[in-house]
């Protein structure tokens, strides 16, 4: 059975997230069923968007979901921050909680929207991936190794 955690609720609306009433939400725990697991991924990961160099690091973490395929979490001090644009945008994981968005700036002046997310506060088990960032894999060039 999930935990029960209050979270505020956000507007549906793009232009306003502005939290204004608290709703409550289901904080599921890792179990063998929808197994996660955080580890070091022990190689440079280097993150290209639109050809462009956007993080370079030795420090990912590689974030293994049930039967999703692994994500690599960068740190965010290893993505370039001249890049990025916070956006209003967030969503909501059981497993993992809040998610804030970025969107990559390049320097051709064209932008991909909400193409980077954070758990900035993320829940316990999977806390190690707090102060790091992942990339949607089918919008931006992610390698290992």
């Amino acid at each position: 059975m999930a935990n029960i955690h209050k979270v505020p609720r956000i507007r549906d609306c793009p232009q306003d997230y502005r939290k204004d009433s608290d709703v409550t939400r289901p904080v599921k725990i890792p179990d063998a069923t929808h197994p996660i697991t955080v580890r070091p991924t022990g190689a440079p990961v280097t993150v290209r968007v639109g050809g462009v160099t956007v993080a370079r690091t030795d420090r990912a973490l590689s974030l293994a979901e049930a039967t999703y395929p692994v994500v690599q979490y960068i740190p965010i001090e290893d993505v370039d921050q001249a890049l990025l644009r916070r956006t209003a945008t967030q969503s909501y994981c059981p497993f993992k909680g809040e998610a804030s968005y970025y969107s990559v700036q390049l320097p051709s002046g064209e932008a991909e929207a909400d193409i980077i997310w954070s758990y900035e506060q993320p829940y316990d088990a999977v806390r190690d991936i707090a102060g790091h960032v992942a990339f949607y894999a089918n919008r931006a060039e992610v390698t290992v190794g």
